[in-house]
């Protein structure tokens, strides 16, 4: 791309001079009634190009500008997003509820008369 850029340059700037050579001619200008301004027809070509290219120009680097820093906002909004969602929460974790604690289980007495319990007796 920057072989691209230099070359577009090199040919505005061939262009620039080979005009320049062929209509080195000087010009009046008539600004006001009694402002005349005797200048050659490159310079008066230059100076009107550079006149309305500058306001474009500095229109399209404030937009520049400020979408830049827009994108930037929103990437670092959906950054900071992604992250919470996949890091634990910083926020301290409540207590546990405490859980009741149990009665205790009812256990069974062998008795005398029971023969499956005590399998000695006869």
């Amino acid at each position: 791309m920057q072989v691209v850029r230099t070359l577009v340059w090199a040919l505005i700037l061939f262009g620039l001079l080979a005009f320049s050579f062929f209509n080195w001619d000087p010009v009046e200008v008539t600004l006001w009634d009694n402002f005349v301004l005797e200048t050659k027809v490159p310079a008066l070509v230059i100076i009107s190009f550079l006149l309305g290219l500058t306001p474009m120009y500095l229109i399209h680097r404030g937009v520049k500008w400020r979408l830049n820093r827009r994108i930037m906002s929103l990437e670092n909004a959906a950054r900071s997003s992604a992250l919470s969602r996949h890091e634990p929460s910083t926020a301290p974790a409540a207590a546990p509820a405490a859980s009741p604690v149990p009665a205790p289980t009812p256990t069974v007495e062998p008795t005398s008369n029971d023969d499956t319990l005590n399998p000695t007796k006869d």
